[in-house]
């Protein structure tokens, strides 16, 4: 599913707004998760999961072709962990 196909699912669910609307507030939903976790703090949806951010410190890796050591830089990652009642959906 994307963007679109999720604004569509919840306009075939919701006759009260358009779909104009509810791609207002997907973006929005989407912005103020961004916003959370650019903060450091986690997004906890309960039934749904949670998304929290993680550090990667910074490594040695290899170059596949080459064999050639290179420098991986550190990094925040997000890591999303699903809810009970999502596991149970995925799991039938």
């Amino acid at each position: 599913m994307n963007k679109n196909e999720l604004i569509d699912a919840i306009a075939s669910k919701v006759d009260s707004l358009t779909k104009a609307q509810i791609t207002e507030v997907v973006d929005q939903a989407f912005a103020s998760i961004g916003a959370t976790l650019r903060e450091g703090n986690e997004a906890r949806f309960t039934g749904f999961g949670s998304f929290k951010v993680s550090r990667r410190e910074a490594s040695t890796g290899r170059n596949p072709r080459t064999g050639e050591a290179i420098k991986i830089e550190a990094s925040n990652r997000v890591k999303f962990t699903p809810g009970k009642e999502l596991k149970e959906a995925v799991n039938g």
